[in-house]
């Protein structure tokens, strides 16, 4: 790419994973985020990053007596971030709320702008408190910070922009302040609405429904989230109730899924949207001097001994695992990682749904399972997961272990030191799941469903393991036992045989599993495709 000519694109996200210790970030689409600005400094890329300074953050998740999770909240400083001098103002309820724009750049990132109402102009100081936190009407207000203040922001920056990328659809506001501006300029709606589209680009992530958010337009208006628009136009961007994906795809001039069999899920799913922009694939990616041990990457490329070196970071992960849960796992046996967000569909606990299948793996601890994620505060169904996964802990306690409260630390922790990587979500619910990039970049070996980006990379039985044959059906029921008997059929006769009798061949995959990832899903190939398919226009 020659960067003189790059386009600068303001980068909408609300949330974004930089640090363990710097709380704005709730999951996946958070590291993706935190990713992608990482990446772009590495490659001097000019993306402006914008996004919400949360006082309290998403959940610190604790675990009480009786093994089930709560959620606690803790009003976060943080000494690094510079103020820019920038206040701006948006309307919430017919109010004007004062947001304060601060910056940083401190985890190696592109310089990254935060919106902050939570400063003394502001009764309605909530509004950046909790990521992801209340219900609907709190959702608007943040999402109309993000989006509106965020245009405006930039603006009060001096900061030029060439595109606008909205991850995910929370930040579909900020079209609406788009199309203001034109309109306060003469345009008509119209005008306005076709001249956005050509400087919007869209991500869409989750096919899941509660990931893609609607609100109705009696509470958006309530909220003054129409910013000067009637109620027919909002409705014509957004339908009614206003769907915030729908609102993306009908603004922008194109937009992306986070994977290929993404991309085939969401024109499906998004095909009766009318006059909606076409939907490509641009598969995530991770930043690789974030997440990927350095011993590792000397050992892959001076021809080093990568067993040695996994038995070191290995051993590393056990001290980690004792000193953050009191259990000692056995460096010698197969160990399993498997961290994410608890929900439903990623199905965490599978691997016991048939307990006289994994009974004896586990009592004798030849198979090890370590455990971690997050439900959201308002899902219950995820909470009973978690809660069903620390019950195993203590009916298994020298071989499955739940670490509580997970993050970056727990993520790169496991990601680095495990075994094996396991992934089991109901296909094609997977969006992408770039935990098992950063594992397979680790010579951590994926043993995966066939769904979000791991079709694109698995060569089975050389680099990792396929579960299953790609099987698809809306029976949960059918699919979940179709599943669990492919799952044990990988790990029990091909995974546990193989790790304990062929470590020949386990190294050669280790190998082949870093060989095969370390290019093609780092964020160089990830960015520079969002920029030759997506911010230039061809």
């Amino acid at each position: 790419m020659n960067q003189k000519k790059l386009p600068a694109v303001a980068y909408f996200s609300m949330e974004f994973g930089l640090h363990s210790d710097f709380k704005m970030y709730a999951g996946g689409l958070g590291i993706l985020a935190g990713d992608y600005i990482k990446g772009a400094k590495d490659i001097n890329a000019p993306i402006i990053p914008i996004g919400l300074k949360w006082k309290q953050g998403y959940t610190d998740q604790k675990i009480d007596a009786s093994g089930n999770p709560y959620d606690s909240y803790y009003n976060y400083v943080y000494d690094f971030l510079e103020d820019t001098g920038v206040k701006v103002t948006v309307k919430v309820r017919k109010t004007d709320v004062v947001c304060k724009v601060w910056k940083t750049d401190h985890f190696g990132n592109n310089p990254l702008y935060l919106l902050d109402t939570d400063i003394p102009e502001n009764a309605d100081a909530w509004i950046t408190g909790q990521l992801y936190g209340w219900f609907g009407e709190e959702r608007i207000a943040q999402e109309i910070v993000l989006g509106i203040g965020g245009v405006k922001a930039m603006r009060a920056l001096g900061i030029p922009i060439d595109v606008y990328h909205f991850n995910e659809g929370h930040a579909a506001l900020a079209a609406t302040e788009l199309i203001r501006e034109k309109m306060s300029s003469g345009d008509t709606f119209e005008e306005a609405w076709k001249a956005t589209r050509e400087e919007v680009v869209f991500t869409t992530h989750t096919p899941i429904k509660e990931g893609n958010e609607t609100h109705p337009l009696d509470r958006l208006e309530y909220m003054s989230a129409f910013n000067g628009l009637t109620r027919d136009q909002m409705e014509r961007l957004g339908g009614e109730p206003f769907n915030m994906t729908v609102a993306g795809l009908r603004l922008s001039r194109i937009s992306n899924a986070v994977a290929q069999l993404h991309a085939d899920t969401a024109n499906k799913m998004w095909k009766e949207v009318a006059g909606r922009s076409s939907i490509i694939g641009i598969t995530n990616a991770i930043h690789t001097p974030t997440w990927v041990d350095e011993r590792m990457t000397r050992a892959f490329e001076e021809g080093g001994d990568l067993w040695a070196t996994h038995k070191e970071i290995k051993g590393e992960l056990i001290s980690f695992i004792k000193e953050r849960s009191g259990i000692s796992l056995n460096a010698d046996n197969l160990l399993i990682g498997f961290s994410r967000r608890a929900a439903p569909y990623k199905r965490s606990d599978l691997i016991f749904s048939q307990p006289e299948i994994i009974e004896p793996y586990l009592e004798t601890g030849k198979v090890q399972i370590v455990f971690s994620g997050k439900a959201h505060p308002l899902d219950d169904n995820g909470k009973k997961i978690v809660s069903n996964l620390v019950a195993m802990m203590k009916k298994y306690p020298k071989s499955v272990v739940f670490l509580e409260n997970y993050d970056m630390t727990i993520g790169a922790q496991l990601t680095r030191g495990s075994d094996i990587w396991l992934n089991n979500p109901r296909r094609p619910l997977e969006a992408s799941g770039t935990s098992g990039m950063k594992a397979a970049m680790n010579g951590v070996l994926n043993c995966s469903i066939l769904d979000g980006w791991w079709p694109e990379a698995c060569i089975d039985g050389e680099n990792g393991w396929q579960i299953g044959d790609g099987f698809e059906t809306t029976d949960f029921a059918v699919l979940d036992q179709h599943d669990s008997d492919a799952l044990y059929d990988t790990l029990l006769k091909r995974v546990v045989p193989t790790f304990y009798e062929n470590q020949t061949k386990w190294v050669q995959m280790m190998k082949k599993s870093i060989e095969a990832t370390r290019i093609e899903f780092a964020t160089k190939r990830m960015l520079e495709e969002y920029y030759n398919r997506m911010y230039i226009k061809n």
